[in-house]
């Protein structure tokens, strides 16, 4: 049994600890899903203020619903649609204070205010993005969206 017990109160050290509890979950482990899910499980039981925290991912250049924490969510998102479609198209992490503002964005949530989508790349092709949503605008700073890069970078390894 896994029971990480990680502080959010100190957002460097959450994240170090987050990097390593990934690290213990996926490591030795070669199944995609199980590694999406333990990771999304693990980041909603840390992160403070989500409310949809989970994966889509790259099944034909269209994103599919991957293992998830939070409500009921959209199937599919055409790359470029939306935030999460954004960061597929363009491989870049999306940070979006007010999803409001975005253009096109998909509301699979009516409670969702803000958004960060990381892109998961390995060997130069997207695998699948990481999306979380809160229900606070402009939930998410820089420092979350470093320490999501890097834990992607590490699930990257697993999948």
């Amino acid at each position: 049994m896994y029971d990480f017990r990680i502080d959010p109160s100190d957002k460097p050290a959450m994240y170090e600890e987050l990097l390593a509890a990934l690290d213990a979950l996926v490591t030795g482990e070669p199944d995609a899903v199980a590694n999406m899910a333990n990771a999304s499980a693990l980041v909603w039981e840390t992160l403070p203020g989500l409310n949809w925290a989970g994966f889509y991912r790259n099944v034909d250049e269209e994103l599919v619903l991957g293992p998830f924490q939070g409500r009921a969510a959209c199937i599919r998102i055409p790359f470029g649609k939306g935030v999460c479609g954004a960061a597929a198209e363009t491989m870049e992490t999306q940070r979006v204070a007010d999803v409001h503002a975005f253009p096109g964005h998909i509301a699979c949530d009516a409670a969702s205010r803000s958004e960060l989508v990381v892109p998961i790349v390995k060997d130069g092709k997207l695998v699948a993005v990481l999306d979380l949503d809160s229900p606070d605008p402009d939930r998410f700073d820089a420092e979350d969206q470093a320490g999501c890069e890097a834990l992607c970078r590490r699930l990257a390894d697993a999948l």
